[in-house]
């Protein structure tokens, strides 16, 4: 499926080589996409919060090409090493996107990335550094366009992500981020991700802590997980849960519910690993510290009326929620019950980026 609205006519400019550099940063979903079909669209559209802290930059340096004998000339390094065993994804998203960015063909680039967060976090490093690459190539681009309207730089720049790994087009936008087409949000696209409007203050300085419970290799790839919805005997009333809740969380986010968004964020987080125990193959991605740091969030919240939730990627770390005001409360709690259930005691501190 091409889209012609991303596909370049002729460039206005030449460029002979060129340098830039972009940090993307990892973001968590709040309603989840779970299943996806063609190329990356997504079965059920998402909300995600976009993180402060947890980023991953990337420079490309682009030359005219020198070796043709393969699709592309690429070399590429993680943490000034070389990594080749991570070009076969590289070459896997070019492919997908050289009708999209047709200077890719004709010149040698270099890759450098690095993350600020270890590979085994329980972030998604996938969304930051795909988001990072496809700006990256979104700058280069608007040198050979630069009449290019911003307007479209970044609905480009999230479509390409797209393309790269589906929640990567949350991760070229900053705050609080809608993928997936629905009716109650006008602009939003299977294509590509878009901000949301009229969010509560509140939720532009959201705490994230995200306890890392366990950070082995999970049992199942997110890829994996996606294709086991396809003939799931739940997955038509997930789909419609998960646009039930966008609509709900529009509202919530509008208010600055904190009641409704704790529910809501739980529901879906549970929804999720739902989906994966009664999957064929079934997966159990919690671990019984998962289960037991909720407990203590939810006796937390029972008997202080502190306003902490929890949501979980597909795995057993905790991403805990909560408005900055209630930071200096909270922190103890989590430092003095919750850290002792990590592994090697890790927890990171993070917030929502609502700054671009």
């Amino acid at each position: 499926m091409l889209v012609e609205k991303f596909i370049p006519k002729a460039y206005s400019e030449r460029v002979e080589a060129a340098k830039v550099r972009h940090r993307a940063y990892s973001n968590i979903a709040l309603v989840k996409y779970w299943g996806k079909r063609d190329e990356q669209i997504p079965m059920n559209p998402s909300i995600s919060f976009t993180l402060s802290h947890s980023y991953t930059e990337t420079v490309i340096e682009m030359a005219p090409r020198t070796d043709f004998t393969s699709s592309f000339q690429i070399d590429f390094f993680f943490d000034e090493e070389p990594k080749d065993n991570f070009l076969p994804k590289i070459e896997t998203f070019f492919t997908r996107i050289r009708n999209y960015i047709p200077f890719l063909r004709d010149y040698y680039f270099v890759i450098r990335s690095s993350n600020s967060f270890p590979h085994s976090a329980g972030i998604a490093s996938s969304a930051s550094a795909m988001a990072a690459l496809a700006v990256c190539l979104m700058k280069i681009e608007k040198l050979f366009d630069p009449e290019m309207t911003e307007q479209f730089f970044h609905e480009k720049a999230s479509f390409l992500a797209r393309l790269g790994s589906g929640s990567a087009c949350r991760s070229t936008y900053s705050g609080v981020v809608l993928w997936g087409e629905h009716s109650a949000v006008m602009g939003s696209s299977d294509l590509y991700g878009i901000p949301m409007e009229d969010v509560h203050e509140v939720f532009n300085t959201y705490q994230d802590t995200i306890l890392l419970i366990d950070k082995g290799q999970k049992p199942v790839s997110s890829t994996k997980g996606h294709q086991l919805m396809i003939g799931h005997p739940y997955a038509e009333a997930r789909f419609l849960q998960a646009r039930e809740h966008i609509a709900a969380l529009k509202s919530i986010l509008k208010k600055g519910d904190l009641e409704g968004f704790m529910a809501l964020v739980e529901s879906e987080a549970l929804a999720l690993h739902a989906m994966m125990m009664t999957s064929d193959p079934y997966y159990l991605l919690m671990r019984p510290n998962t289960i037991a740091a909720i407990e203590k969030i939810w006796y937390l919240r029972a008997s202080t009326q502190k306003p902490l939730c929890f949501t979980l990627d597909a795995g057993a770390n905790i991403h805990l929620l909560y408005p900055k005001a209630y930071k200096a409360d909270i922190i103890p709690f989590i430092e003095r019950e919750l850290k002792p259930l990590c592994q090697d005691q890790e927890v990171i501190y993070d917030e929502v980026k609502s700054e671009p």
